[in-house]
């Protein structure tokens, strides 16, 4: 299958966030594109908020595996995830630029095809400087 023109995909969003002795969990169905440009996949959907604004979300899974998450919006957010690494990024806010840190506690991506679908998941932690903001669990499931 041809995935340079983009491909729709149904996605079923799973996450789970822990911070400060709170768990939370997160699920969405929503409607996507999966890509390919080059050797890297991108899977690009909105995120609806509460306050009803719809935010582009785009995954890209990179050839070495690792994979960055990127919303855009009034938060802007690049999360960078690579097994068992930690990695800086930085995160925009309207009160100013925060620097973050990702460490991937687990990762694991599949892709098949006939019908496109996948699934991404992702285990990590969230730090400010050194400062433990929560533990995340994200689950990404996609078809075509």
């Amino acid at each position: 299958m041809d995935l340079s023109q983009g491909t729709p995909v149904s996605i079923q969003l799973k996450t789970v966030v822990d911070q400060a002795g709170e768990k939370k969990n997160f699920y969405f169905d929503l409607d996507g594109q999966i890509v390919k440009i080059g050797d890297t996949l991108y899977i690009r959907y909105k995120e609806e908020q509460e306050e009803g604004e719809a935010v582009p979300v785009t995954i890209k899974v990179e050839p070495d595996g690792k994979i960055q998450l990127i919303r855009a919006g009034g938060l802007r957010m690049r999360l960078k995830f690579a097994y068992q690494e930690r990695l800086d990024t930085s995160y925009k806010t309207p009160y100013g630029l925060f620097q973050i840190t990702t460490f991937t506690r687990n990762l694991r991506f599949s892709l098949k095809d006939q019908p496109v679908a996948g699934s991404i998941l992702i285990d990590y932690d969230l730090y400010s400087q050194t400062e433990k903001i929560g533990e995340y669990h994200l689950e990404l499931e996609f078809t075509a």
